[in-house]
This record gives structure tokens, sequence and C-alpha cells, in this order.
């Protein structure tokens, strides 16, 4: 059994290191409470989203041999923009896949057309804006920049993103994948981009609360009258 100035100690640094970790357990706990009790689909938007469009079929195309790019085509994306088939090629270049002629942009009245066939048809555009950059903290962090943000009528703050150079619908934010995603940050630690599990606090912090749960088991050795108990019995029968 370790004499009381061990148990002292032992009793001390648990009681720090929980009252030091302890803010971040329960960030750990919220956050883990919410993912467990919301949808998946839900945070992700679908319930705004048109999940039965289907693109419409285009006849007449050239073929794509006949663009002028350079180096060749790697790949190859059709896009309805406007009721008008273009081919996103390379990732880098929009051609009409009528005449050929390159598309450097989609106009606001295009973003439209492409959030109208994604979205449900009863919400009411409230604004459009194009946005150039992004931060880290960003809702449209490390997607493809200029895009078009489409505002709704909603209690659910709601917004659509349609990229500017391909025409392609990006994605949904609305507040609940909001609180989704700032309770990601606070479960990973990632406070920079949200998505690395891989940093040094969380390494640091998950080590601390290791030693946390391991001193709490000694701190349960040390004072249990159970365990005095059973070491007397054998001290006796030595």
């Amino acid at each position: 059994m370790v004499n009381r100035y061990t148990a002292l100690k032992i009793r001390k640094t648990h009681r720090y290191l929980g009252l030091f970790l302890g803010i971040q357990f329960l960030f750990w706990t919220i956050s883990g409470l919410y993912f467990s009790w919301t949808d998946i689909d839900d945070i992700h938007g679908d319930h705004f989203k048109n999940l039965d469009y289907q693109p419409q079929s285009f006849n007449n195309l050239i073929s794509p041999s006949q663009l002028n790019v350079a180096n060749g085509i790697n790949t190859i994306e059709l896009r309805d923009i406007n009721n008008t088939p273009y081919y996103w090629v390379n990732k880098k270049q929009l051609y009409s896949a009528i005449d050929g002629s390159p598309k450097n942009s989609i106009t606001k009245e295009e973003a439209l057309y492409i959030a109208k066939n994604y979205m449900k048809s009863d919400l009411v555009v409230e604004n459009l804006e194009q946005i150039n950059e992004t931060g880290k903290h960003h809702e449209y962090r490390e997607k493809l920049l200029p895009a078009y943000v489409i505002s709704y009528k909603t209690d659910e703050a709601l917004k659509a993103y349609v990229s500017v150079k391909d025409g392609k619908f990006q994605t949904v934010r609305h507040r609940s994948w909001r609180w989704f995603d700032f309770l990601w940050m606070t479960h990973t630690m990632d406070y920079e981009g949200r998505d690395n599990f891989n940093t040094v606090v969380l390494r640091a912090f998950s080590l601390l609360g290791l030693i946390t749960v391991l001193s709490g088991f000694l701190l349960w050795y040390t004072s249990s009258p159970s365990i005095r108990k059973i070491l007397k019995r054998k001290n006796k029968n030595k």
C-alpha cells in the first residue's frame, strides 16, 4: 500500500488533470451526443434537395475529339447549363458540346437555373452573390472558387453553392450543418481546418485523458477500504 504522501500526490494530480481536461471532455461528450442523435442526411441538407432530379439527355453533340484541347483530354463531364450542354474538360475548362466554343464562367441566371434543378421547387431565393475566396473556417472551404452563393428565405439560413468556372452544383449549407461543423471542430480539436485527426493538441489531450483515467483507477486502489482489508489479511498470513 502506498504511503499517505504518495496518495495525496496521486489525488492532487488526478484532480488538476480532471479540471484541466474537463472542458474538452465536456465538448467531446456533447459533440458525441449530437452526432449520435442527428440524422446525417439532414445534416447534408437532403430535405432541401430535389432528390428526384435526373440530368436531361442531349442529342447532336459534337465529339470531344473535335475540341481544341492542348495535350489531349484526360477527364470529361457533361454539364446542363441553362438547357445547353457543355463539356467540363480536364477539370479546367468548359466547352460547348454543340459548337466546341470555350466558356470561361457561368452567369448568375445560369447559376439560378442549376440550383433550381437540385433544390426543392418551393424554396424562394432571397439573395445571390459571388465569392472569390474563403478562409479555413468558411462553410464553403476546400471547394472550387469563385462560386455563387444562393440564399433562400428559410428559418435555417439555407444557402446553396454553385461554382462559377464549371457550373457545378457544389453543396448546401444550413443552420444544423453549421452546428455540426462547429461541434466537429471541438471533437477533432482541429481548430485550423476541422478534419485533421493528427494534430498535436488532440494527441496531447488524448494522452492526458488516458493518464487521468489511469490516475483515477490508481486513486481508487490507494484509497479503497476493501483493498486495505485484503492487503492486511495478506500481511497477517505471511
